[in-house]
């Protein structure tokens, strides 16, 4: 007759559940995959796929039972490290959100808005164009393989029995993400550098105009004006945003080795 002691339920309860909820952790945080569009089931399957992948090749867990106060302990772990991971690459997509965000404010576009499922708020029209972008290339660039590839990486780098909230020494991986966060503006500024310029360009010439022909009545050709020179440069820069993006998605990817490195 087959039966099974509490112990080995225990040990393929463990080897499942540890890592399952680490990778759902990323799931529910990652650009692309996180999205509100996505069936919650989905996600919980595929997490659930990855884990039954990923969950024979892991070293061997910590004794302990799931439902003790260590167990929960290692499941808080995991869920805050998958959590970090996820918000890391995040930080990448929001860079993209902060240009379209400093475009939009310049082209006179800061009143429009639409609903972003993604962000599940409104968000600037010009922002959420970027972002359509940002996420096609993305899935073109596979972007979402090589995140996923660098959360399994981490079970090596940052294993199971890792405890990232407790120990001082782990305090060093959750200062490089919070610094990493300040790419967003640095990043946002440099993508959207070349029309903010042009546009401020554009006002000034404007206003220049306004004083030596004021009965031209500049304010009712300004916004026309602003607008249209935004549209055509948004049109003009779209060819280059490929390599941009690249590069910024190969940074974010590389971020999240060294925020899992500094956390072991």
């Amino acid at each position: 007759m087959f039966s099974v002691t509490y112990a080995q339920l225990n040990g393929w309860l463990t080897a499942f559940l540890w890592p399952f909820v680490r990778i759902l952790a990323l799931i529910a945080t990652a650009p692309v995959l996180s999205h509100m569009g996505i069936p919650v089931r989905i996600k919980v399957a595929l997490a659930a796929f990855i884990t039954l992948i990923v969950a024979p090749t892991l070293p061997a867990m910590p004794q302990a039972t799931v439902f003790s106060a260590t167990g929960v302990w290692i499941i808080v772990n995991q869920f805050l490290i998958g959590a970090a991971i996820g918000m890391t690459m995040q930080i990448a997509f929001a860079a993209v959100d902060a240009a379209g965000e400093f475009i939009g404010q310049q082209m006179g576009l800061g009143f429009a808005m639409l609903y972003d499922p993604r962000a599940g708020g409104n968000a600037v029209v010009v922002s959420s164009y970027l972002n359509a972008l940002a996420t096609l290339a993305f899935l073109v660039l596979d972007g979402h393989l090589q995140l996923i590839s660098a959360l399994i990486t981490t079970f090596q780098s940052v294993p199971i029995s890792t405890n990232v909230v407790a120990a001082a020494s782990h305090a060093q991986g959750w200062k490089t993400l919070v610094g990493y966060g300040a790419s967003v503006f640095s990043t946002g500024l440099l993508l959207s550098l070349p029309i903010v310029a042009a546009l401020l360009i554009t006002n000034i010439a404007l206003g220049i105009l306004n004083r030596a022909a004021p009965q031209i009545g500049i304010f009712q050709i300004g916004f026309p004006v602003t607008m249209l020179v935004g549209m055509l440069l948004l049109q003009l820069m779209i060819p280059n945003l490929m390599p941009f993006f690249q590069r910024t998605f190969d940074s974010g990817i590389a971020q999240v080795g060294r925020v899992a490195g500094a956390m072991y």
